[in-house]
């Protein structure tokens, strides 16, 4: 049996997942064309390269059905509910960096904090009769930050794809949203809040808590553990 490892099928991040690898003497390649999720390994023994999108990572990390896996904080944290029990993170690889924040309308000139935010949310659906709609995919982490927060007239619509565009679009309020540079944002006339940043991301390697290790699994595991160790 191998060590296996998912790491996201294309992009960057998958170049720089590469990368990073290859600098700690583990070279990583994909095998066939870009259409097959195949892929292989050179310099640790009994070790499997699988290629997945980066949202399944974590749930095929939390099944077992993999043993190390590169992904987002952000996704760990939203897919898996007391993640810290299903995975552990063995390195923050320095890329992949993104903030989820929460974001408004720039022309709610008198909403700038959560505080803010929570007053406004209240007045909304006293005046509308529904609740303030924030469009996100990444649901528990949203709804988690607000509880703490006091936040409650609200109600969290899915989106998938172009979140930024739903205030413009008038099927959204407002957003929480992943941004790196919130040139999005600007883009489309909405600010963040001071105090609305729900969550710092960046790509991580994590190792699966319920996987189960042969000894041969855990051989290849010990040596890759060492080669990360010498090139800190």
């Amino acid at each position: 049996m191998s060590l296996k490892l998912g790491v996201p099928s294309k992009g960057r991040l998958m170049e720089k997942t590469f990368d990073w690898f290859a600098k700690r003497g583990v070279t990583l390649s994909r095998t066939g064309s870009d259409r097959e999720y195949a892929g292989a390994v050179e310099g640790v023994a009994n070790m499997e390269l699988v290629l997945l999108s980066a949202g399944e990572i974590p749930r095929e990390l939390a099944a077992g059905r993999i043993h190390l896996g590169v992904t987002g904080t952000d996704l760990v944290q939203e897919k898996l509910p007391r993640f810290e029990q299903q995975v552990e993170s063995l390195a923050k690889l320095g890329f992949g960096h993104a903030d989820l924040i929460l974001a408004v309308p720039q022309f709610w000139l008198d909403v700038d904090t959560l505080d803010d935010l929570d007053a406004a949310a209240s007045a909304f659906r006293a005046q509308h009769g529904h609740r303030l709609r924030i469009a996100t995919k990444y649901h528990r982490l949203v709804r988690e930050f607000l509880t703490d927060a006091g936040v409650a007239d609200y109600q969290l619509v899915d989106s998938q794809g172009a979140t930024e565009g739903t205030v413009k679009n008038e099927t959204a309020e407002m957003v929480a949203d992943i941004t790196s540079t919130g040139e999005t944002l600007r883009a489309n006339h909405l600010k963040l809040l001071a105090d609305g940043l729900v969550l710092k991301s960046q790509a991580t390697l994590w190792r699966s808590r319920v996987a189960k290790y042969r000894p041969d699994e855990k051989a290849a595991l010990n040596t890759l553990l060492d080669l990360m160790e010498g090139r800190k």
